[in-house]
């Protein structure tokens, strides 16, 4: 029998367990891979488990994030092995600038996000559903040969956030590292803490973007939390994992001298003095399109701010060419690493050390695997 496409839908509203029976044929498929850290409810509910927003869904529904589903009290990833975006990057793209300089990352990212940041540059993917964006299928295995095939020593789960594809950047990583390939996370750090712990086994460095350090620009221009964020920092230094800071200044919103003192006293109260912390520059994109790139000179002054609260590593990002680019040995004031752009000039640390006084340079210098 033939049905118009009227017809069609007519007929599912009325027997809403055949299109349930046939969204649930699609469970053995290996691009949709149950998700970790989720806990069954009654009714066929469940409640997410990964980020601080812990999402009760449905079935039938999803969570915040928009990849992942419930499906008969079973909560799936609709993003595993499904790339939206996949370059070869310099890893101080990220950045990373204490993380093997020079060195390849093969970055990866799916569709979705835990967060709404109003300025955020990746915005067609990481507010899409994955159904929105076009796709490759590439499951674990794959992306470990392409990143060996690619000479990345690295594997960068970044561009929206690897938290909401956390099931296949977990499983991508543990492969990689049993072939000598490491792995970063560059996300907003709003996961929850057992999750991170599981993650920090198999990670070899973790970038977190630390958007302002008041609840207010959290809640309004993020959709999110600082105190997650903050927590999650505390987490990885007492993990002993690599990991750096990057604060987007944005005009107005989180670029007061005051916040920025605040700040870098609790970055050196709580992290230590030693953490990198990159200022970067924003451009107008996404819903904040009213407001001006964020002028230099005012990158300068949260700087010299930072440097004088105490805080050893304070670069300036977006801005190539700056000095603010550069590494300098916080002892002797030589520069080890100068910097244009995302490439490396020069690079005179040896061992981990600064050659002129011998000074121990903290960082990732030589691969960890």
């Amino acid at each position: 029998m033939d049905f118009s496409r009227r017809e069609f839908v007519k007929l599912f509203a009325f027997f809403p367990s055949i299109l349930r029976s046939l969204t649930l044929s699609f469970k053995d498929d290996d691009s949709l891979k149950e998700s970790m850290f989720y806990k069954k409810l009654p009714e066929k509910k469940i409640e997410c488990q990964i980020c601080p927003k812990k999402c009760r869904v449905s079935d039938l529904e999803r969570g915040y994030c928009g990849n992942k589903e419930n499906r008969g009290g079973k909560y799936y990833s609709l993003v595993y092995s499904k790339p939206c975006a996949m370059h070869v990057d310099p890893i101080e793209k990220k950045p990373l600038f204490h993380y093997l300089p020079g060195s390849r990352a093969l970055s990866i990212a799916t569709a979705g996000c835990n967060m709404e940041c109003k300025f955020c540059q990746n915005w067609e993917i990481s507010q899409f559903r994955p159904e929105q964006v076009r796709s490759s299928y590439l499951p674990p295995k794959k992306i470990v040969q392409l990143a060996k095939e690619t000479k990345s020593l690295t594997i960068a789960y970044t561009y929206t956030e690897p938290v909401v594809f956390y099931t296949y950047m977990y499983d991508t990583a543990k492969m990689a590292r049993a072939k000598g390939i490491g792995s970063v996370m560059i996300s907003n750090g709003y996961i929850n803490e057992e999750p991170m712990k599981k993650l920090c086994e198999i990670l070899t460095g973790v970038k977190i973007d630390l958007k302002a350090f008041t609840e207010n620009f959290y809640k309004k221009i993020c959709s999110g939390e600082l105190k997650p964020v903050l927590n999650t920092l505390k987490l990885l230094r007492s993990l002993n994992i690599w990991y750096e800071i990057v604060v987007l200044i944005i005009p107005t919103l989180n670029d007061s001298i005051t916040e920025i003192k605040n700040m870098s006293s609790w970055i050196i109260d709580e992290l230590g003095d030693m953490v990198p912390v990159h200022f970067t520059r924003f451009y107008p994109t996404y819903k904040i399109k009213n407001l001006p790139p964020t002028p230099v000179s005012t990158l300068e002054e949260i700087r010299n701010t930072a440097l004088s609260k105490g805080l050893k590593f304070v670069y300036i990002g977006n801005v190539p060419g700056h000095e603010a680019e550069n590494t300098y040995c916080p002892s002797c004031g030589k520069i080890l690493i100068q910097r244009v752009g995302f490439m490396i000039i020069k690079n005179l640390i040896k061992e981990g050390k600064c050659p002129y006084c011998n000074k121990v340079i903290p960082g990732v210098w030589s691969n960890p695997l």
